[in-house]
């Protein structure tokens, strides 16, 4: 009796800031597990994802976006990306397709090009936001990316409406290699409550607050407490570096902290599928950027 081979594997979503790859990643997943903002650099951790279809099962790396770090976060932050390339059976390489019509690109191609040297699997091309191009403005965008390495295929997509994302899918799920099921159909990440609960929380941050103070916070889940009879108690911390920037997040009266917990909420509330209560306390932490304690407990060190 003959019996259906399975494939498995790992795909690394990389590529550079703002290009859409916690976008394409829910999309993918047809659910929300990363955090999505408008600014560059907000994916700090690798968060996996978890894709089941005819045949396969395909573990999906969205990791933080590639660029020339300078900050010892940002530095871990690059590294996390690139060691994600170690463990993948296929490389997603994710631009947008807009950049280049915007003539940014030409300064790129010598920093993209190192990335792409260094990948040693098969690598994948998604030109990025194609609904917002035309079709022949589109062309000169993939021949330029061609004369930068040899993929294996390049497909546009559009992360946010889900366009050509199905066609990318069937393409990387025909290029894993033989393998078991390593999770069950019903978990789409290995992420944990507490983590997704803490990104909800500094992706609030992000779209609440002004340009320079989200990239200066950290949060940390104190205690993330479940029962049966009431709602779910979290206590988290918001560590920032200035007393300036506590300021800002507490807002007048406490205006703005109670707008990030009221939004924050929302989001966990639909996660966990319950009532949340959630306490926020913001904690001025000097140079936590280059803290290492810190680091490691917020798991890029």
């Amino acid at each position: 009796m003959e019996t259906s081979i399975f494939h498995s594997g790992v795909v690394a979503i990389i590529g550079p800031p703002n290009a859409g790859k916690s976008t394409l990643l829910n999309q993918m997943l047809r659910q929300k597990v990363a955090i999505v903002t408008p600014r560059p650099q907000t994916t700090r951790n690798r968060i996996m994802g978890i894709v089941n279809g005819e045949g396969y099962q395909m573990i999906l790396l969205d990791t933080p976006g590639l660029h020339e770090a300078r900050e010892e976060m940002n530095r871990l932050m690059v590294r996390v990306a690139l060691e994600s390339l170690n463990e993948a059976d296929v490389a997603l390489f994710l631009a947008d397709s807009t950049d280049m019509a915007e003539k940014k690109l030409g300064q790129r191609a010598e920093e993209f090009k190192k990335y792409l040297d260094r990948i040693t699997s098969p690598v994948v091309l998604a030109l990025n936001k194609r609904d917002l191009l035309e079709p022949r403005r589109l062309l000169p965008v993939i021949d330029w990316y061609r004369s930068l390495h040899d993929f294996e295929s390049i497909i546009p997509v559009s992360a946010l409406t889900g366009e050509g994302v199905d066609l990318l899918t069937m393409e990387l799920g025909a290029r894993l290699p033989e393998g078991p099921k390593y999770y069950p159909d019903d978990i789409p990440t290995d992420a944990t409550e507490r983590f997704i609960a803490a990104e909800i929380i500094r992706e609030k941050i992000f779209l609440l607050t002004r340009q320079e103070v989200p990239y200066s916070t950290a949060v940390v889940i104190d205690a993330f407490e479940e029962a049966t009879d009431r709602p779910v108690s979290i206590r988290a911390t918001i560590l920032v570096e200035r007393s300036s920037q506590k300021g800002i997040l507490v807002g007048q009266g406490g205006a703005m902290l109670a707008a990030i917990r009221k939004s924050a909420v929302a989001d966990i509330g639909q996660l966990l599928g319950c009532r949340v209560r959630l306490n926020l306390w913001v904690k001025v932490k000097k140079n936590w950027t280059g803290n290492a304690a810190i680091l490691r407990e917020l798991g890029l060190a």
